[in-house]
């Protein structure tokens, strides 16, 4: 049959090049249509990273610690609390993302590849995460120790050399919030009334509808009451501190000039005004950081309101030899020098590294004085020395640590009290040793 007896009844072909009418047709996105997708989890990381390492250490732990305390048993009623193991790995990875807020936390674990795959389909609150990243010192202590012992035992890191630095953190509280005693016993008598009232304004009006917002109201005004009055025991402590000083006053250039009041914060009691990096001055703490000359490894972390680092090396000296044996040379800037501490550290068998003031009156600074004892006389003469000027150089690597500590984050504190701001500090320390210890093991392999 031929071709045009086929298809002899059919219209011709229309031009190619025709314009037809009406509105373009496109592929636009739809977003509100509901998709399932096929996830792979382990696939979403790759081999070596971050979260992939912190898992790891995270697994070798013992926990029993946390999960004794769990209600929730196998056959028994109750729900599962998420796991500590998780929280754990979570605020780690977190701290080494520079993420310290447990809102963020939470919304990176519903988007985030990594925070999806540490969590592998476990939901978790921000409520549990902020209450679990300030409930476990100790533990976090502990396992600091334990790591840092662990590497030492490898041979990847040598403790007989020691850096300790310092650097002063914005606290969580500002600076309008210090009053004076006066004003302070006026706030307190003011958050007093406060809480009667709103606790005869709930015996009156038991409204169930209300009774959370009164809850609040009235937990919020105890703890404003409390913090006035810790504010008040700072007071008194600074009060006692000054005296103890004689009746000179270092903030004061001019002698005999009236010493200024003294003033606690009503936000963050503990914290003081400190002369900051840029010359400012702000209520902040100084957190001090004892580290390996080599492998930027942070062995012991400590905080205190002081704003100088003069005397805070032997009681961070005294911590380590509890936690790991007496270091044999301890390396510190010109601001941790102090006489009673370098004969102090002398008399242990440990050499003090660190470069003497220099002299208001033009003279050696490394030049015997007749105050020196043998200790600090032997400090003089060794910083005189080629030898321990090469050694002081060493000391470098230690403020690699604040540096990193500052690229996650630790510019400013958003917790309250030093015990809080000590167990944030010991979060970055162990995030910065299991990430650094891990490099060190694979180039000692």
């Amino acid at each position: 049959m031929s071709r045009e007896t086929l298809f002899g009844d059919l219209p011709e072909a229309e031009a190619v090049g025709r314009e037809w009418p009406g509105s373009p047709r496109l592929r636009e996105p739809v977003r509100d249509q509901v998709e399932l997708r096929a996830v792979d989890l382990e696939a979403l990381l790759p081999a070596e990273h971050p979260a992939r390492v912190i898992w790891a250490y995270v697994q070798r732990l013992d926990l029993s610690v946390l999960e004794e305390t769990v209600r929730a048993r196998a056959h028994g009623p109750g729900q599962a609390p998420v796991s500590p193991r998780l929280q754990l790995a979570l605020w780690l990875f977190a701290t080494s993302q520079g993420v310290g807020s447990a809102r963020a936390l939470a919304r990176l674990c519903e988007s985030h590849d990594a925070y999806r795959w540490l969590c592998g389909g476990v939901s978790v609150n921000y409520h549990s995460l902020s209450e679990f990243r300030t409930a476990h010192p100790e533990l976090l202590e502990q396992l600091l120790v334990e790591h840092v012992a662990s590497l030492s035992v490898a041979g990847v890191i040598d403790l007989d050399e020691v850096v300790q630095d310092g650097v002063r953190v914005r606290a969580s509280a500002g600076t309008s919030s210090f009053r004076r005693r006066k004003k302070l016993h006026k706030e307190l008598k003011k958050a007093k009334r406060l809480v009667e009232h709103l606790r005869q304004e709930n015996d009156d009006d038991p409204d169930a509808s209300n009774r959370r917002i009164r809850a609040a109201e009235d937990r919020a005004a105890r703890e404003r009451e409390a913090r006035v009055a810790a504010a008040l025991q700072q007071l008194a402590a600074i009060e006692a501190h000054r005296a103890r000083r004689g009746r000179e006053n270092r903030n004061n250039k001019k002698k005999g000039s009236k010493r200024s009041e003294p003033r606690a914060s009503t936000t963050d009691p503990q914290a003081r005004v400190m002369k900051m990096a840029d010359g400012g001055f702000r209520p902040a703490y100084n957190c001090q950081v004892a580290s390996v000359a080599e492998g930027q490894i942070a062995i012991a972390v400590d905080v205190t309101n002081v704003g100088s680092d003069r005397g805070l090396m032997r009681p961070m000296q005294q911590r380590l030899a509890a936690s790991y044996g007496r270091a044999k040379r301890y390396l510190v800037d010109g601001g941790f020098n102090k006489n009673e501490d370098i004969e102090w550290a002398a008399s242990q068998g440990i050499k003090v590294y660190g470069p003497p003031a220099n002299s208001k009156h033009q003279t050696d600074p490394y030049a015997p004085r007749p105050e020196d004892g043998p200790g600090t006389a032997a400090w003089r003469r060794r910083m005189k020395s080629p030898h321990g000027k090469s050694v002081y150089k060493r000391r470098a690597p230690g403020e690699c640590i604040n540096a990193r500590f500052r690229n996650w984050g630790l510019r400013q504190f958003s917790v309250r009290g030093r015990e809080k701001v000590l167990t944030v500090l010991r979060w970055l320390a162990l995030a910065n040793n299991v990430l650094a210890g891990h490099r060190l093991l694979l180039q000692a392999q």
